[in-house]
């Protein structure tokens, strides 16, 4: 992998529990002071927050909840909305965010020069925090990995009842289905998807680390999971959890072609934000160095900063080539990639 190509260190994923604040709409929050809705979990941001507070002396507040509530709750909200900053996670989500008009430009210069142009938004309404990859992976002494080449080749029926994925009402694989709209159009992504369906080992269920349980208990031989997951299964205190997922294998797909495909969480100023000067502040600090291997470290993500630190995890999977397509593109094309998926019979 080639960092200024597809910047694959470590980062990672998170920040959605509770930590709930309160400013009423009327009343605009102090100069010190900035108001974060986050869709990450919180023990995996809060840290830096903290962080972010013992360097500069600004307090940090934080709403977490899932990324469509903290969008509608934007929607209602409006102007009076407290939140300064958005959290949130695929660059599908960011992008329905900004159509919603509850964005607007960020005005730094530090995260221009800092995120590569992929990963962020051409108009500067969004900018990627880290990266998350979302490769195929195998069961060892199972799969032959160099029976594996492309996404697209897991249309072929030779894997006809050996793969597991999550359901098509999930934003990351409808954000997977965009980059192969954008990569191959919709025709052929759309055979690609009936192919897929058809080989399914069962009918979608549950999350990313189902589908790595369900390979590992020998219900398929092929998972697409997000790596992070694999990384918070084999670093979980669960000994179920980190049986199941030593037994899988990460496989790069596309490495010839395009590469594999990538996604971001990423932050936003929100349209209502009334602590810009403060805000842009913790947008830059979480882009630094020192965030970005941290965030690495702890949450198994790839860093979007160039020459970031890389956890030992995530090295041993080697480096790969990442899909450079501008990821503003999983927005506008989500959703045809929706219609295209129902069509295909994708549960």
């Amino acid at each position: 992998m080639k960092p200024s190509r597809c910047l694959i260190s470590s980062i990672t994923c998170g920040i959605a529990a509770a930590l709930i604040f309160a400013v009423p709409p009327s009343v605009a929050a102090a100069d010190e002071e900035v108001n974060l809705y986050s869709a990450r979990k919180e023990e995996l941001i809060k840290p830096l927050l903290d962080r972010f507070t013992e360097q500069t002396g600004i307090k940090v507040n934080m709403v977490t909840d899932k990324a469509e509530t903290l969008l509608k709750r934007l929607e209602s909200e409006g102007i009076n909305s407290p939140a300064d900053l958005l959290v949130t996670v695929d660059a599908g989500n960011l992008y329905r965010a900004k159509e919603a008009g509850v964005t607007q430009p960020i005005e730094s210069q530090v995260l221009v020069e800092a995120i590569p142009e992929a990963y962020r938004d051409p108009e500067g309404h969004w900018f990627g925090l880290s990266l998350r990859a979302r490769p195929i992976l195998y069961v060892e002494g199972k799969v032959d990995p160099a029976s594996l080449s492309t996404y697209e080749a897991l249309a072929d029926p030779a894997w006809k009842g050996r793969i597991c994925i999550r359901s098509s009402d999930n934003i990351y694989n409808q954000s997977m289905v965009a980059s192969m709209i954008a990569a191959d159009g919709v025709e052929a992504t759309e055979t690609w998807a009936k192919g897929l369906v058809a080989n399914m080992a069962r009918p979608p269920k549950g999350g990313d680390r189902d589908q790595i349980a369900a390979a590992a208990a020998g219900q398929c031989d092929l998972a697409i999971a997000n790596t992070y997951y694999l990384a918070g299964m084999l670093t979980s205190g669960d000994q179920s959890q980190v049986d199941a997922a030593q037994v899988m294998r990460v496989f790069w797909p596309n490495q010839d072609g395009r590469g594999a495909h990538v996604n971001v969480s990423g932050i936003a100023m929100t349209h209502s934000a009334k602590n810009k000067e403060a805000a842009v502040k913790l947008a830059e600090f979480l882009v630094s160095p020192e965030s970005q291997a941290w965030y690495a470290e702890v949450n198994g993500e790839y860093p979007v900063l160039p020459g970031a630190e890389v956890s030992e995890l995530l090295q041993s999977w080697g480096e790969f080539k990442a899909d450079d397509l501008q990821l503003s593109k999983l927005g506008e094309f989500g959703p045809e990639a929706v219609r295209l998926m129902d069509r295909a019979g994708w549960k």
